[in-house]
């Protein structure tokens, strides 16, 4: 009988699974620290240990996106949007798919980000929207883009935080004071929409909300696997 030769033993590949997430990428920068990871299919960003958001559903994102367009007045021709927020582009897919939109413009303010899609394992979410004519990346703060700039837009679809009362910085907590519902204010056309994603509702930030102006002040909801709803707060400028 012949001998057999023992098969070489083969090295054990880490398993990319959803109870051991892969990261792909870290960095600190000047608001803190800022982490890809990759959960089975799925990516997910976190924010100074803070899960921000992932690509698992992106229903309540792309709301964000519809919402406000819905509540523009009818006939508007081509209105602008500032998204703020790029995160796993979710919101930014959703303008690009609707032609009805003009202007579109995303502010970041994270570096990582923006290069996560341009050049990293986010591009192919969003880089049909980013070659999309009508796109424009600001690498800016959005508190401070908001407060200074003069630019005016149809629309403000804002996802920077989990929500008004849960900010990922203590910082981003002036977009919600009186002060920033008031920036936020001046930048909308007459008759312009505010639309702000919430990981829950928030009856405090509704009242902020009236007493800076606003009109036509709701909350819409979008149902999650486990625990309170995803919402989109809406309020409107008067034309």
């Amino acid at each position: 009988m012949s001998a057999t030769t023992a098969p070489e033993p083969t090295a054990t590949l880490p398993t990319r699974s959803d109870e051991h997430p892969v990261t792909l990428d870290r960095r600190e920068g000047p608001y803190g620290e800022v982490v890809l990871r990759e959960r089975g299919e799925h990516f997910e960003i976190i924010a100074n240990g803070c899960f921000l958001m992932d690509t698992s559903d992106g229903r309540s994102e792309r709301l964000l996106i519809d919402a406000a367009l819905t509540a523009l007045p009818a006939g508007r021709t081509a209105p602008s949007v500032l998204i703020g927020g790029l995160g796993v582009g979710f919101s930014l897919v959703r303008a690009a798919e609707e032609e009805r939109w003009g202007r579109i413009t995303v502010v970041e303010r994270e570096v990582a980000i923006v290069d996560w899609h341009r050049d990293g394992p986010l591009d192919r979410i969003s880089g049909a929207a980013l070659a999309d004519p009508r796109t424009a990346i600001l690498r800016a703060d959005l508190v401070e883009h908001v407060r200074t700039s003069t630019e005016r837009y149809d629309a403000l679809c804002l996802d920077i935080d989990n929500g008004p009362d849960w900010t990922v910085t203590e910082d981003n907590g002036s977009l919600y004071s009186p002060a920033g519902l008031a920036h936020c204010h001046d930048r909308l056309a007459p008759g312009g929409a505010l639309a702000v994603w919430s990981a829950q509702p928030s009856p405090a930030f509704e009242r902020a909300l009236r007493n800076a102006g606003f009109s036509g002040v709701r909350t819409e909801e979008v149902a999650v696997a486990r625990g309170v709803p995803d919402v989109v707060h809406l309020a409107l400028r008067a034309g």
